[in-house]
């Protein structure tokens, strides 16, 4: 090997140790930032209550924090591996073809790149006006603060997400020469492999020059849309980054539709700072940051205890108990992923130790952790309520029935099963047996849940709370009640904030790449087509929500919920609206379709969750999926229901 080879290899793992330094430095104050922004909701939340003096400027500080906060830690959540996008073909490919991957990620990451510095492009001048002009949030009189440093931190987070990209650009190239393929630099005296995967890369090739055909052949605007959304999906499964994706077939989409680039630019300035400028997105990190802790303070297992030993005497007790369990695990912190780990590490072991089926075990933790994003507060109803521009309150009124119902049905069809079908349930005849615990105990440690459930659920429906101050009023009941039991050291709280951040930022990078995308399918009119198609069809508007659940549910197979929703409800909520559907009731029965696609292979992202967690590595993914089937159909009978019963979502309307 050359020594330039060599030396390229060197500087790129030193480039890469100092980025992921400054990076995670940067992201580790943000994260204090979040932490900081929670202590000030709870002041407010104090004074206001009880020396009727609120602090001023909260939720001015609150929305302009949030987007500094983003792009300052977005570099370092590319760094950890944790910017969302699909593993679907990339892990097959890294497995088996690493240089046709290498060239892949070469080309998204230089996508990104690209991206970050188009924001940081438009950012800029919007940084000097704001700079020159003295600019200034909140009121007059009451509080102001400069715009200046928000803009400076958005411009400065751009430029360094550019950087980490860079960095990533330099593995890519370094990974082509493990690969065998050398470029420009020259191997002498070494073994060259044969890259392999050229047909991957030559299908990949014939979609770019499609792509820039049509760029150069000046289409119409319901082309220019419908070509975005192909190449979006194509990207998408080919392991993209799912925010850059759309961000960026957005921008090339408004620029042909308005035939004017310098009007993409702003347009994808206005979306990096407005889309998510809002007191309302502050529920995000801290609903996120109240599930860590929780999970860090072992809520869930104590749920898992008591439900256990309750019915531990019933047939499918345990498989009841962990439905019971994530249903009061749900309703504190709104994660199903969270439920799907937690419960992985409490749930099965108890049970398999019990004479369950190992395969029974993996399926009721799998299935029942969709609970958390249906039983409020969910974060998925709070990002459905922001795109729709629906009551996040509202939502999570309509979702108690709903929650309810499907929690019972699980709960029913595990007893079915026990009863009509033991062997699916047991592998042997002996009684479970849950030792170590009484009423005493049972009571002990149902207090700090019920705490938390009235903390944040009887906030939010009393009207003392809005999402938010429930969330921050939430996280820090979550934190003490964590220190109370000595569960919370300084090392596990740091890895909390860190998280915090890094899961907060992920979903907020989605949501603003998906106010982009809306603009760009509403200039290419491709929304107001569909409509007024589906009301000339005479189809209906169950006959579309029919197709529309058969399109969410595959979709769900190869896509997260997040990017589900972020695709599909902007050519779907005007067809609703137009055929007078309900935008609450949808969204329940959205959240619920999404779900089911977190426990269908191939992606399933649940599934893939539990495998990680369970420390059995002799179970494979097909045990799960076969383990979660009978919940898939217990799911899909609910979501019939609700679809055709409305009024079911609408019971508190």
């Amino acid at each position: 090997m050359t020594h330039s080879a060599t030396r390229f290899r060197h500087g790129t793992d030193r480039a890469v140790t100092a980025v992921s330094a400054l990076t995670g430095a940067v992201s580790g104050a943000a994260s204090i930032w979040i932490f900081c922004l929670m202590l000030l909701i709870c002041a407010d939340i104090f004074g206001r209550t009880v020396f009727n003096q609120p602090v001023q400027g909260v939720s001015e500080i609150v929305a302009n924090s949030i987007v500094a906060i983003v792009f300052l830690q977005a570099a370092h959540t590319l760094m950890s591996g944790r910017m969302t996008r699909t593993d679907l073909l990339m892990g097959w490919l890294e497995e088996n073809r690493p240089f046709a991957a290498a060239v892949l990620r070469l080309v998204f990451h230089g996508a990104g790149l690209l991206v970050f510095a188009l924001i940081a492009q438009g950012t800029w001048p919007k940084l000097v006006d704001a700079w020159v002009e003295k600019e200034f949030f909140g009121a007059q009189g009451v509080f102001t603060a400069p715009v200046w440093p928000i803009k400076a931190c958005l411009f400065g987070g751009s430029l360094l997400t550019c950087l980490a990209f860079a960095t990533q650009v330099m593995k890519d190239l370094k990974e082509l020469l493990n690969a065998g393929r050398v470029a420009p630099l020259k191997v002498r005296h070494s073994v060259v492999t044969e890259p392999k995967g050229w047909p991957v890369l030559v299908v990949f090739a014939v979609l770019l020059i499609f792509g820039y055909a049509v760029f150069m052949s000046d289409p119409g605007r319901i082309t220019i849309g419908l070509a975005a959304i192909g190449f979006m999906l194509a990207l998408i499964l080919a392991g993209a980054h799912i925010a850059v994706v759309l961000i960026l077939l957005s921008f090339l989409g408004i620029w042909l539709i308005r035939d004017n680039p310098t009007v993409a630019v702003r347009s994808l300035a206005l979306a990096a700072d407005g889309a998510i400028n809002r007191y309302l997105f502050g529920v995000v990190p801290l609903f996120v940051l109240m599930g860590l802790v929780v999970d860090v303070a072992d809520i869930g297992r104590d749920a898992y205890r008591v439900a256990a030993w309750m019915l531990q005497r019933v047939k499918g007790g345990l498989g009841m108990a962990t439905v019971a369990a994530n249903a009061v695990f749900a309703s504190i912190t709104g994660i199903s992923i969270a439920s799907a780990a937690v419960f992985s590490r409490v749930a099965v072991p108890q049970m398999v130790a019990n004479g369950y089926n190992n395969r029974f075990a993996l399926g009721v933790v799998a299935g029942s952790s969709v609970l958390g994003m249906l039983i409020p507060p969910s974060l998925l109803l709070i990002i459905y309520g922001v795109l729709a521009e629906q009551s996040v309150g509202a939502l999570f009124l309509a979702a108690i029935v709903p929650g309810g119902l499907l929690a019972l049905v699980f709960g029913t069809g595990i007893y079915l099963m026990a009863t009509l079908r033991p062997r699916m349930v047991m592998q042997t005849d002996r009684p479970t047996v849950i030792e170590g615990e009484t009423w005493g105990s049972a009571v002990q440690k149902l207090i700090p849940i019920a705490a938390l459930v009235v903390i944040v659920l009887g906030g939010i429906y009393s009207g003392i709370f809005t999402p938010t101050e429930a969330g921050a009023a939430g996280a820090a009941a979550a934190i003490v009640v964590a220190l109370l039991k000595g569960s919370l050291t300084w090392r596990r709280f740091w890895r909390v904030l860190v998280d915090t951040g890094l899961v907060s930022v992920s979903i907020l990078l989605l949501i603003i790449a998906a106010s982009m995308y809306s603009r760009m399918l509403t200039l290419s009119t491709i929304p107001q087509q569909a409509t007024m198609m589906f009301a000339e069809m005479g189809l209906g508007l169950m006959g579309f929500m029919l197709i529309y659940l058969v399109l969410v549910v595959l979709m769900g197979m190869i896509l997260d919920s997040t990017s589900i929703m972020l695709i599909l409800l902007p050519l779907a909520l005007p067809i609703v609206t137009e055929l007078g559907g309900n935008l609450i009731w949808f969204g329940i029965v959205t959240v619920i379709a999404v779900e089911i696609g977190l426990l269908t292979p191939p992606f399933g992202l649940t599934v893939y969750v539990v495998k990680a967690t369970i420390s059995d590595r002799n179970t494979s993914l097909g045990d799960i999926f076969a383990g979660t089937f009978p919940f898939v159909v217990m799911m899909t009978l609910v979501t019939l229901i609700l679809t055709f019963i409305p009024a079911l979502s609408l019971v508190f309307e």
